[in-house]
């Protein structure tokens, strides 16, 4: 009878490493978001090579951050300080064209490359008109990502203690929610299937790269049938949420009041695969 349940997976990427990934589709969905958190800021200082008045330096950087920040990159309009990320800013002048560059430069005060932003008349981007600049910056965003990408990806593959060059340590919590022995099946197997897959397994938090952690949510739909949720949570070293995945099924009343057996193998089977993508995606290795 358990063999015969299957319950239907969703999978939510949530943001995605050290420095941003690409984005897909629009800002604010889960698609575009940071497959991995920086682990510093990118600070956008005020430039004077970008032909703009005084005063309108500072609302530049501030325009390019806020852009930024609408793709999950922790931009902040001020100087670097030791660990930051910086991008520095240029115009560069072809006649009575103005050219928005951008250069980012890592921790060490190398450069990592440099964009070029969509160009507009000198006359225009002189006056430094707050409408301009925030057009500017919500064009330049989605190409410095880009570059922020590319700078991030070269950097992994070079750096032996990046996750693309190691398997990652999962810290698999205790499941809660579950009735009869579901809390203690699901831990188990998650454990036993996800080390399989790969990862290295631990239950303690300590020098994890991820927490995994599951809820069970058991809803009387009527007299003989239960909905059973069960939702695997995956968070970063920063605790912040990168794979939410969700199971669903009903079934008869009763069922899983004791034993989950073969139910809890069918989910754990399904649900690990899907955390080792999610996992992998954060590594940069797919």
């Amino acid at each position: 009878m358990f063999s015969r349940i299957a319950f239907v997976l969703v999978l939510l990427l949530a943001g995605c490493g050290d420095l941003p990934r690409p984005y897909q589709g629009n800002p604010g969905s889960t698609a575009q978001r940071l497959a991995q958190p920086p682990p510093s800021r990118l600070a956008i200082p005020p430039s004077y090579s970008t032909y703009l008045p005084n005063l309108s330096s500072k609302p530049y950087s501030l325009a390019l951050a806020a852009a930024l920040q609408e793709y999950e990159v922790p931009a902040v309009a001020d100087y670097s300080k030791s660990g930051d990320w910086r991008l520095d800013l240029r115009v560069v002048l072809h006649d009575d064209v103005a050219v928005p560059t951008f250069t980012v430069v890592g921790p060490d005060g190398s450069s990592r490359g440099t964009e070029e932003g969509k160009s507009l008349p000198y006359e225009t981007w002189r006056k430094g008109a707050p409408d301009v600049l925030k057009a500017v910056a919500a064009d330049a965003a989605p190409r410095i990502v880009t570059l922020l990408t590319h700078a991030e990806a070269s950097r992994r593959q070079t750096d032996p203690n990046s996750l693309y060059n190691r398997a990652a340590h999962v810290m698999v919590a205790p499941a809660t929610g579950a009735p009869g022995d579901g809390n203690l099946a699901l831990a188990r197997l998650m454990r036993d299937k996800l080390a399989k897959l790969g990862p290295i397994v631990q239950e303690s938090a300590t020098g994890a790269d991820f927490t995994l952690t599951c809820k069970v949510t058991d809803t009387p739909i009527d007299t003989k049938l239960r909905r059973i949720e069960i939702v695997w949570l995956l968070t970063d070293a920063r605790n912040n949420e990168v794979g939410h995945i969700v199971q669903l099924n009903e079934v008869p009343v009763g069922l899983l009041d004791r034993h989950w057996g073969d139910v809890a193998v069918a989910v754990t089977e399904e649900a690990s695969t899907a955390v080792r993508d999610v996992i992998l995606t954060q590594s940069g290795r797919r």
